[in-house]
């Protein structure tokens, strides 16, 4: 069972190819580097998720997007409503780049994206030096955790670090909007 660690550890085991779970802005998430499909597959495995359906993206910073999106498909105006939302708990979804992975995109050509403003998420980015997976850390139709103590045992048991801290407050899972067409998918 993965007890609580530092973010350094947390960052330890991703760059092992492993899986972690930490805080994000409202639930508890499970991450691992979006670059490495046997993490990934890990990781849709232990939620019971289907690859087809995508994966959310955190950050903390544009930059550490970038080699997965390509903002320069949207137009101006379009760039600045997603720039002007960040960091925050705001998702949007982007055009892929030409190198997103599929296990990341899923079935899209676009990929949801967010840069942060939770401390322990801009942590994990910063030492890891890359945006992460973030997805809630919760089997498929389970409810989500908002505290570590609400985590399931099971994932508990099958990740690789668990990075101490605390969820944002937020009541629900961040928004999600279309980038394109600035239409809600998830309020």
């Amino acid at each position: 069972m993965a007890a609580a660690c530092t973010v350094e550890e947390a960052v330890a085991a991703l760059r092992r190819g492993g899986v972690i779970a930490y805080p994000t802005e409202a639930v508890w998430g499970l991450g691992c580097d979006p670059r490495d499909e046997a993490a990934t597959l890990r990781l849709l495995a232990l939620k019971q998720r289907e690859v087809d359906k995508g994966l959310i993206l955190v950050a903390a910073d544009e930059a550490q997007l970038a080699p997965f999106i390509d903002m320069d498909v949207l137009d101006a105006a379009q760039r600045d409503a997603v720039r002007a939302s960040w960091p925050g708990p705001h998702t949007w979804i982007v055009p892929a780049s030409a190198g997103a992975p599929r296990w990341i995109t899923g079935a899209h050509n676009g990929i949801a994206v967010r840069v942060s403003a939770h401390p322990t998420v801009i942590a994990l980015c910063n030492a890891f030096g890359s945006a992460l997976v973030s997805t809630s850390a919760n089997r498929a139709g389970a409810p989500a955790a908002r505290s570590v103590a609400e985590l399931d045992t099971r994932i508990v048991a099958a990740v690789d670090a668990v990075a101490v801290g605390e969820t944002g407050g937020l009541l629900r899972p961040t928004d999600i909007r279309d980038a394109r067409t600035g239409s809600v998918l998830r309020l």
